[in-house]
C-alpha cells in the first residue's frame, strides 16, 4: 500500500511511524524458476512436488514459464537478473535442449548480470549425472545435488530413488563436467539415526570438497506421508549433539556457517539465497512458484501462482493465483524472518533501504528482543545473538508485539 504525506502515522510495537517511503534504489533481482516434477514423491516432502509420467510435457511447460514471465516483464523493465535458481520437484529430468530454450527465452526478456550465478538442483541419479555436461555448457554455473545420506538404510528410509555409491559419483561427475561450483544437500536426525551416523554422513561430504553444503534436520510437515506415518526419530538429546559435534567438524575443514542451515567455503556463499534471506526481489514462474518485487514508490506485493502443473498448463486459467501488498505493520516481521536467519544478520541501514520505513519503528522491539538476550546490541546491525538463532520464533515474535 502506499500512503501519501498526509496519510495518518501508523503504531507498530508501541512507536509510532511514518508513512512508508519511496525506495531510492531497488534490490538485486533474482528469478525463481519451478519444476515440479519428480520421479517418486518422498515421504518427507512438503514441497510442490509431483510424481512425473513417463514423457514430461517439456515443450508445453517451457511456453507457459516463458508465457508467465511475460506477465511480470512490467514490474521489473530496466533491471537486470543476478541470479537464477532451478527448483523442484526435480529440475534435471529435464532435457539440456528444454532448459536452453528456456534459458535463451529468458535472457531475452531481462538482461542477465555479467556475472550471474544460475544453479539447478539435481538427483545423483546415473541417468542425471550424464547430463551434468550439456547443463554446463548451457552456462549453469552451479548444481544443488540432492543426497541426504550416503548410508543405503537411510536413503531406503526416505524414499530416495539414488544409493550411496550414486551419490559419491555425482559429486566427481559434477566437478568432471565443469562444475567447480556446487552444494550438496544433507540431512540429519534421520529415522533411528546415531551420532555416529550422522557424523559419517557429514565427513563423507565433506570428503567430496563441495563448496557448499546445506544440513539440516528432518522436520515432519504436514500433509506428507511422514506427518501421517512418521518414522522413529532420535531423542532431543541426540539431536542436540549431533548438531553440536556437525557444527564443529564443519568449521574444522573451513565450512563457515552464515544461515541455519548454510555453510560455505570463503567466497562461495550462494548467491540466491543471500538475495532472499537480505529482502532481495525475486520473480516467481512455475507451477506454485512464489515472488517478491518491489516498487520505487514504496510498495511491496508477494505473488504465487497456481499450484497443480495441469491447471498452470491450461491456457484457460490464469498463471498468478494471487498477490499480496505488504502493509507497514506487516514489514518488521517479513524483513527480519529473513535476514535474522543469517548468522551474521544484515546492516541496520538495509532495513529503510529495502522497506521505505524508518529504523525507529524497530525500536521497541529491538529493546524487548536486546533485554532477551535473543538480539545483538550493535546500533549498526540487526544480527540474532547464539541463544536467539537457537529460538528465533521467539526473537521473532518480539517484533510482533
Amino acid at each position: 500500500m502506499t500512503h501519501d504525506s498526509s496519510a495518518s502515522p501508523l503504531i507498530f510495537g508501541g512507536a509510532a511511524q511514518s508513512p512508508r517511503a519511496a525506495l531510492p534504489v531497488l534490490p538485486p533481482l533474482a528469478l525463481y524458476i519451478h519444476i515440479p516434477w519428480c520421479v517418486r514423491k518422498c515421504p518427507y516432502c512438503d514441497f510442490n512436488s509431483h510424481t512425473a509420467s513417463p514423457v514430461l510435457p517439456e515443450e508445453e511447460y517451457v511456453d507457459a514459464l516463458l508465457a508467465d514471465l511475460d506477465q511480470d516483464l512490467h514490474a521489473v523493465y530496466g533491471r537486470e537478473l543476478s541470479s537464477i535458481f532451478f527448483g523442484g520437484g526435480t529440475p534435471s529430468l529435464f532435457s539440456a535442449e528444454a532448459l536452453g530454450r528456456l534459458l535463451k527465452g529468458v535472457e531475452q526478456r531481462i538482461p542477465f548480470a555479467s556475472d550471474i550465478e544460475i544453479t539447478l538442483e539435481a538427483n545423483p541419479g546415473t541417468f542425471e549425472q550424464e547430463k551434468f555436461v550439456a547443463y554446463r555448457a548451457l552456462g549453469i554455473n552451479r548444481l544443488s545435488i540432492g543426497i541426504q545420506s550416503f548410508q543405503e538404510e537411510k536413503l531406503k528410509a526416505l524414499g530416495r530413488i539414488h544409493n550411496g555409491d550414486e551419490a559419491v559419483r555425482a559429486a566427481g561427475m559434477a566437478r568432471q563436467a565443469g562444475f567447480d561450483n556446487f552444494n550438496l544437500d544433507l540431512m540429519h536426525g534421520l529415522p533411528d539415526q546415531s551420532l555416529d551416523d550422522a557424523l559419517n554422513d557429514l565427513r563423507q561430504a565433506i570428503a567430496l570438497k563441495p563448496t557448499h553444503l546445506s544440513w539440516y534436520q528432518l522436520t515432519l510437515e504436514p500433509n506428507t506421508v511422514f506427518w501421517n506415518q512418521p518414522p522413529t526419530l532420535p531423542e532431543d538429546d541426540t539431536l542436540w549433539d549431533i548438531q553440536e559435534a556437525g557444527q564443529a567438524l564443519l568449521a574444522e575443514h573451513g565450512y563457515a556457517q552464515y544461515e541455519v542451515s548454510a555453510y560455505a567455503q570463503p567466497g562461495r556463499p550462494a548467491r540466491h539465497n543471500l538475495n532472499y534471506w537480505s529482502f532481495g526481489d525475486f520473480i516467481g514462474i512455475g507451477a506454485g512458484a512464489h515472488g517478491k518485487l518491489s516498487h520505487p514508490d514504496g510498495r511491496i506485493v508477494r505473488t504465487w501462482k497456481t499450484r497443480l502443473p495441469k491447471d498452470y498448463l491450461n491456457p484457460a486459467k490464469s498463471f498468478k493465483a494471487g498477490e499480496k501488498a505488504l502493509t507497514n505493520e506487516e514489514m518488521p516481521f517479513e524483513f527480519l524472518m529473513n535476514a535474522l536467519r543469517l548468522t551474521e544478520g544484515v546492516e541496520s541501514r538495509l532495513y529503510p533501504e529495502r522497506t521505505g520505513m524508518s529504523l525507529e519503528s524497530l525500536a521497541e522491539g529491538r529493546r524487548v528482543a536486546e533485554q532477551s538476550g535473543l538480539l545483538q546490541v550493535e546500533p549498526s546491525r540487526l544480527a540474532a545473538t547464539e541463544r536467539g538463532q537457537l529460538f528465533l520464533n521467539d526473537l521473532l515474535q518480539t517484533f510482533l508485539s
